[in-house]
């Protein structure tokens, strides 16, 4: 089947895209003096940057999280397929789990991109249109991906291009394996990184005044994506809280996560705040998987949420709180489990209602049916907040809202505030004088929102968390604070709207936007919190909330009981990349027999299967070919 997708399944702007990268490279748009202007976001108030004279190589396309980047990509290699502008495509992800991802949906539109390919391989197998790779493995050999793409003319598809920042190695490679291939697509929903001193390869800059901007060639924000309701509306809630802990001097110092103070302070309380044998971890949990279940009360039947941790030993924990408080055993994805992957798949189609991870569901990755997220954990760069909270933003349907539970500290509430900005620019660092490194520093800190370094109690690790406590401090929404006590006006309404009163009914709603304003749900949730409060006080009364070293911190299980790592990959192998793995496995089980059978090394029966079925090793064989040798060796027995 040749690749081909329906353009008119398309959204709006996947079209509108579409002319404008083909208006982009049309030659007689260049040729007869008069360049086509490449539509932009049509809030953004400067004028259309016209074409560059000359062929064009690179299209760089910024869309928020959620959007349909990789369909547009799709759709842009399905076009140059057909027209014969390209003959192989291939995909550059962030991650192995984007490898399958890609290879998946290509497959749906009849364009077969293996996964599994290595720099060890050598050229694409038969009957595969092209790859998908790796920035890593791009890394590792970029060489063997130059020769690849210049052997053919290939649209090579970077995806998440900020991953390739020219001071990393991923950019140095990137650049030097695809420099000279026929076409490029780039593809970001932040195309920033957050150190200074890194451009992006393939990305035209221009400079104003301080600043370093990125010029994409078609951008698609969060604000027009929201109007056009192809992003999820998200609130956030934010939860205060009172940390007790005990310094490296013992000195027991007690902070509110919302009351002013230093960032030392401010820190060591966030970072007690998440402590999970506090109080603040499991009561925030609750409030999500009440949440959870009000969605699937009222029109998201599968809603699921997502629990964001720092690092593995807290994903743990985490895990731990969730089963005790929900009585549901979650799905737990960690980086160095084998396994991760099909984790993350299983839970995509699941009924699993809560899923706890570090880094591996952050970037990319498609779960529609993820509707919450818990913020866990002290990461608070743009690129890595907007990344994350894109995993729930993907809409479905006009009648889905996304809701991320987050503590209540300066750096956070500001990222949710500024979430509907969109950027598109690096900071240019100032030249640094050696009389001005503190300054230095301090303003780097500010502008390129970087982490701010640690304090030593927190690296030495002679913070001690005692205790803590959650309560709902308010709700964000348009970027604006909203807070409402059950009975009273809320901060901001008008004095004339009356009490905000609300009935048990009420709660049955919260999950179709528009039946609530944002002050009932803001007093919704703080009426709530006195109930979740007395279920967390429960469980620890009982002695099984904090007992983290006991069973239930294991791989991810849903309230079935099954390990999400169990999904068989059996149901999928009849799609593209999948068949010819299967293939691949048959026939060398059948050749295992065949060797048993006849008493000859399975060498030598590889050796004579191909005399007789002549074409390539199994690694680079084709579908095609597999089955005619799964044939062959079906004959034998």
């Amino acid at each position: 089947m040749a690749p081909h997708i329906d353009e008119r399944r398309l959204r709006p702007w996947q079209r509108i895209a579409l002319e404008a990268y083909d208006r982009a490279h049309d030659p007689d748009a260049v040729l007869n003096g008069s360049p086509a202007p490449v539509p932009a976001d049509p809030e953004d108030e400067r004028p259309a940057r016209p074409l560059p004279s000359g062929p064009r190589r690179d299209f760089l396309v910024t869309a928020t999280p959620g959007a349909g980047k990789t369909t547009f990509a799709l759709s842009v290699a399905c076009r140059l397929m057909q027209r014969r502008t390209v003959d192989r495509v291939v995909v550059v992800a962030p991650t192995d789990h984007l490898r399958t991802q890609w290879a998946d949906a290509a497959a749906e539109v009849g364009l077969l991109l293996d996964p599994g390919m290595t720099n060890a391989q050598g050229p694409v197998p038969d009957g595969m249109h092209g790859y998908v790779t790796t920035y890593a493995q791009v890394a590792a050999r970029p060489a063997i991906h130059a020769a690849r793409t210049r052997t053919r003319r290939t649209l090579v598809i970077l995806d998440e291009i900020h991953h390739a920042g020219d001071g990393l190695s991923w950019g140095e490679a990137t650049a030097e394996a695809f420099d000279e291939v026929h076409r490029r697509l780039s593809l970001t929903g932040t195309p920033f990184r957050t150190k200074a001193g890194e451009r992006i390869p393939f990305v035209t800059y221009r400079t104003e005044g301080d600043l370093l901007r990125s010029v994409a060639d078609f951008t698609y924000g969060y604000r027009q994506a929201l109007a056009d309701r192809v992003v999820r509306p998200v609130v956030f809630a934010a939860y205060t809280g009172v940390s007790r802990w005990r310094n490296n001097a013992g000195e027991v110092i007690s902070a509110s996560l919302t009351e002013q103070s230093t960032k030392s302070v401010e820190a060591a309380a966030w970072q007690t705040a998440l402590d999970p044998k506090g109080g603040w971890v499991p009561h925030v949990i609750a409030a999500m998987d009440e949440r959870i279940t009000h969605l699937r009360a009222n029109g998201m039947p599968d809603a699921a949420g997502l629990v964001l941790a720092s690092d593995q030993e807290a994903a743990r924990a985490y895990a731990t709180v969730v089963r005790r408080i929900t009585g549901r055993k979650p799905a737990l994805v960690l980086s160095d489990d084998p396994a991760a992957s099909r984790r993350i798949e299983a839970f995509r189609t699941a009924d699993t209602r809560i899923v706890v991870c570090v880094r591996m569901i952050s970037e990319g990755v498609d779960i529609p049916r993820a509707a919450c997220l818990a913020w866990m954990t002290s990461y608070r760069t743009p690129l890595f907040f907007a990344q994350a909270v894109g995993r729930v933003v993907r809409a479905r349907g006009p009648q889905e809202s996304a809701t991320v539970f987050l503590p209540a500290v300066r750096p956070l509430l500001a990222l949710a505030a500024e979430l509907e900005q969109d950027r598109d620019f690096v900071i240019m660092p100032p030249v640094k004088q050696e009389s001005e490194a503190d300054e230095f520093d301090e303003l780097a800190q500010d502008l390129l929102d970087l982490p701010d370094p640690e304090p030593a109690e927190r690296r030495s690790g002679t913070v001690e968390g005692l205790e803590s406590q959650a309560e709902f401090a308010h709700l964000l929404h348009s970027g604006k604070a909203v807070t409402a006590a059950p009975g009273a006006p809320a901060e901001g309404a008008s004095s004339s709207a009356g009490p905000v009163t609300l009935d048990d009914a009420d709660a049955e709603f919260v999950g179709l936007p528009g039946l609530l304003t944002p002050e009932q749900t803001a007093a919704l949730l703080a009426r709530r919190d006195s109930e979740l409060r007395r279920k967390v006080d429960q469980a620890a009364r009982t002695g099984s909330l904090f007992d983290l070293d006991g069973s239930g911190t294991g791989g991810g299980a849903g309230p079935d009981g099954h390990d999400g790592g169990d999904d068989h990959d059996d149901e999928h192998l009849v799609r593209g990349w999948r068949a010819a793995a299967a293939l691949r496995r048959e026939v060398n089980s059948l050749v295992g027999r065949v060797a048993a059978r006849t008493g000859a090394p399975h060498a030598a029966v590889h050796a004579q299967l191909r005399r007789a079925v002549p074409g390539p090793a199994q690694a680079a064989a084709s579908p095609d070919l597999l089955e005619r040798r799964r044939d062959h060796l079906l004959g034998m027995l």
